[in-house]
């Protein structure tokens, strides 16, 4: 496993305040924001999806971010200079907070990224800006790449438990890490950039909570079940790739929790449901319908086979000549899985869409 160096960040407010006065704005053109976020207060951004980045070049010797955060549960990694093996980690505490990251840092231009670890369920963070130098300044903003991907997942695309012990437990939040997700590696080693759409626990016909993906997929904000609406034409995907069912796997026929049970044509049918309101969405993405890697893929499961009859159906019936199949392989494992598993499905998914994209 990939070995991460986590240094919490100390919430310093009179340390840095005596170092630098220099307050560099939200709304400042030299910040780029990725993923859905809620930009309606240019001055007060709001991230809330898992994989949610902020990223801006700038010159000076020190550091410090402001964040807001609503419930004092999420993870930020910050990266500088592009370090992403050894992070700077902010445990964000909740309320409106200064978190210094270096007074030390070599005279020069640097970069930084802040990119949410965490999902909505541990809230929303409003972004309130950057502490430089003195004399520092934002320098010209970061290029975005011209590759698109977006994913729309449950807890294996979050990341849930990724960094845990192998035989430690799921739920720590310090061990919920997006960035070394398999959606995230994939996105890094071609170049995309990308837009994660995921929830723990949560399905398309049934969720451990009240809202599945077809209530969710919509919203700006990811902190549960909301009337927030994303403007779909602001961003379109190359790709999209849906990893979803495993939560169903385990509702419909280990837990029974739908009343009547769905027959296989009714779990077609609702998956080619979700993936024709995807393709509404997109006219012309390639759509990947995955699954996996925990037990909904392991052999004898009745869920790849859905997935395929589904993909089979719109094909030939619809014509839809950009929807394909990939399964992940069943990890073999009773959690979630972790970082080297992702690394698996990272590569076996950035190689599948370098052969659909010709990238």
């Amino acid at each position: 496993m990939k070995l991460i160096k986590f240094l919490l960040i100390v919430v310093c407010f009179g340390h840095f305040s005596a170092l630098a006065e220099n307050l560099i704005s939200p709304a400042n053109d030299n910040i780029i924001y990725t993923g859905r976020i809620d930009m309606s207060d240019k001055s007060a951004p709001s991230l809330s999806w898992p994989g949610s980045s902020i990223k801006a070049n700038f010159s000076g010797s020190q550091l410090s971010i402001i964040l807001d955060d609503e419930l004092g549960k999420n993870f930020f990694n910050v990266i500088i200079d592009g370090n992403d093996v050894y992070p700077y980690v902010i445990e964000a505490n909740k309320g409106q907070q200064t978190y210094w990251i270096s007074d030390t840092l070599v005279d020069g231009p640097h970069s930084v990224e802040i990119y949410k670890r965490t999902e909505g369920e541990e809230g929303a963070t409003t972004f309130k800006g950057l502490l430089l130098s003195e004399n520092g300044k934002l320098l010209e903003k970061p290029k975005r790449p011209q590759r698109r991907i977006e994913i729309y997942g449950d807890s294996i695309t979050s990341g849930m438990g990724n960094e845990g012990a192998y035989n430690g437990a799921d739920h720590l939040l310090s061990e919920k890490n997006n960035y070394l997700a398999y959606g995230a590696i994939t996105a890094r080693a071609l170049n995309a950039e990308l837009h994660t759409i995921s929830q723990s626990g949560i399905g398309i016909m049934i969720s451990w909570f009240p809202f599945i993906m077809p209530q969710f997929y919509d919203q700006v904000s990811a902190v549960g079940d909301n009337d927030s609406k994303w403007d779909f034409s602001q961003w379109t995907p190359d790709v999209v790739v849906i990893n979803l069912f495993q939560n169903d796997s385990w509702l419909v026929d280990r837990e029974k929790r739908l009343k009547p049970m769905p027959n296989e044509e009714q779990r077609i049918a609702a998956y080619i449901d979700f993936v024709r309101t995807i393709r509404g969405k997109y006219p012309d993405a390639q759509i990947i319908c995955a699954l996996g890697s925990m037990d909904a893929t392991r052999e004898g499961s009745a869920w790849p086979g859905y997935i395929q009859s589904a993909v089979v159906k719109m094909q030939t019936t619809l014509a839809d000549d950009k929807l394909s199949t990939l399964f992940f392989d069943f990890n073999d494992y009773g959690q979630h899985p972790r970082v080297i598993q992702h690394q698996r499905n990272a590569e076996k998914l950035t190689t599948f869409i370098q052969q659909k994209m010709n990238w």
